[in-house]
């Protein structure tokens, strides 16, 4: 069966793309080793330079290719164009900064000169998610070629568009074929990829399941990944909390990227004393948000990528309904064509149940109760998840602290979760480990190597 990849707001077919052979994978594990020691062989200047042009071309046409991401998988106009610039960003980035995150370490020794050597691996598996469909890749692929890698791409089905067009920037940039390929492979298939010893690494953002078969596959190879998996992000509203930019900045948080983030706020955690006055100002926030085609750029809300996963979100929240939550927004699908989900928020959410412990993965706010910032801090603990979280206050000192206790690998104080290149960006706990961006993720797939010299 082909990949075939459907328009979320129309429900219409836009292409298929026949699944590669047996022999096709086979040709492009070699061609991996190829490209692998082509660009290793680069110097990092010949490496920052293509990253530039990938930059212009991402640039030049971010437009063209917000167009496809919204095709593809329903991300409102305005955002897809924004995710094409960042990803010209992050590779701006990698080429001016690489190489000093790359150059030897010296270190004082009783040698006559010792130092330390980052090197890369060699071809890494990057097995990436529907939802970022460009910015996934490319936070981990600017800085995995930066480093002198090979990237073999396998990516969600849904947008096999999106997968083909991102080989086409960085061919475009100077890369040759081999160095960044496309995988088109049904999941079965990917087991044996990782199995292969052409392959040195492997990188997944996806669900726990998914992370956790690759994270016990790849330890059985002993090869290095590092997994960017689920997220229930705590949004703490402090007493002392600004209210309206509170709610503007959780609706945000909550509801861009038509609710499908990692990182967006699901759990709002709301002092007492706030809880009444703040739910009401995002809930005014969440029915200001225009929902429709996703091709207009005054549309806020498209539709969700694909009818089983708002069939997901809408069983969650029946779910959630039935133990105790309230729906004071939304809570329900949406009679148009395409796969659209009301905004919803619910309230009287309590520890133990489904809106509290699963991740919602669409358009759905949990509102929770806490006596004071203490018992915030531990209800945001109160999870097997640990990506980002906020935290919301007028005392800084304060917010800066309960950031502190935060059991996350991102933690903000004022402003919604985000991933910035020049910071590192993962999880704890169920939502992953190992770090992208920064000095920190370009070193996940190079080899540290000692090297000690006398004479």
């Amino acid at each position: 069966m082909p990949l075939t990849s459907t328009n979320p707001a129309t429900d219409t077919s836009i292409d298929d793309y026949p699944l590669h052979t047996a022999d096709e994978v086979e040709q492009r594990l070699d061609r991996a080793t190829a490209g692998f020691a082509a660009n290793r062989a680069r110097s990092a200047s010949e490496r920052a330079r293509r990253l530039r042009r990938a930059a212009d071309r991402l640039e030049n046409h971010a437009h063209s290719y917000g167009a496809l991401m919204t095709e593809e998988m329903g991300k409102p106009i305005a955002q897809a164009e924004a995710e094409a610039e960042k990803c010209a960003w992050v590779c701006r980035y990698y080429a001016d900064r690489g190489a000093e995150f790359l150059a030897d370490e010296p270190v004082e020794t009783d040698a006559t000169k010792s130092y330390v050597a980052y090197e890369p691996l060699g071809p890494i598996l990057a097995i990436m998610p529907w939802n970022y469909p460009f910015w996934q890749l490319f936070r981990f692929g600017a800085p995995a070629l930066m480093a002198g890698n090979a990237v073999l791409l396998k990516h969600a089905p849904n947008v096999t568009g999106c997968a083909e067009a991102i080989a086409d920037v960085f061919r475009g940039a100077g890369f040759t074929d081999h160095e960044l390929q496309v995988l088109r492979i049904e999941e079965d298939t990917v087991s044996d990829v990782l199995d292969d010893h052409r392959v040195r690494g492997a990188t997944l953002t996806g669900s726990v399941p998914a992370g956790q078969a690759v994270a016990q596959q790849a330890a059985a190879q002993v090869k290095p990944t590092v997994l960017e998996l689920g997220g229930s992000d705590p949004f703490i509203v402090c007493a002392d909390a600004d209210l309206n930019r509170a709610a503007a900045v959780g609706c945000t948080a909550r509801m861009q990227n038509n609710g499908q983030s990692c990182i967006a706020a699901k759990r709002f955690i709301v002092e007492q004393p706030v809880l009444d006055d703040f739910t009401g100002r995002l809930i005014e926030e969440v029915e200001a948000l225009a929902v429709g085609d996703p091709t207009d750029t005054h549309t806020d809300i498209g539709p969700m990528a694909r009818a089983d996963l708002r069939a997901d979100v809408h069983n969650q929240v029946e779910r959630a309904i039935g133990q105790g939550a309230t729906a004071l927004a939304g809570g329900h699908t949406l009679e148009r064509d395409g796969f659209y989900y009301a905004p919803t928020v619910l309230a009287d959410v309590e520890p133990g149940t489904v809106a509290f412990e699963e991740e919602i993965f669409g358009p759905v706010a949990s509102i929770v109760a806490a006596n004071d910032a203490e018992h915030a801090v531990a209800l945001a603990n109160d999870t097997r998840f640990g990506l980002g979280g906020s935290v919301f206050t007028e005392d800084v000192e304060k917010g800066e602290r309960m950031a502190r206790q935060l059991e996350v690998g991102c933690a903000f104080v004022n402003e919604m979760t985000k991933s910035d290149p020049r910071l590192p960006f993962g999880g704890i706990k169920d939502s992953g480990y190992g770090r992208e961006l920064s000095h920190h993720g370009i070193r996940e797939f190079v080899n540290a190597k000692t090297v000690w010299v006398e004479g």
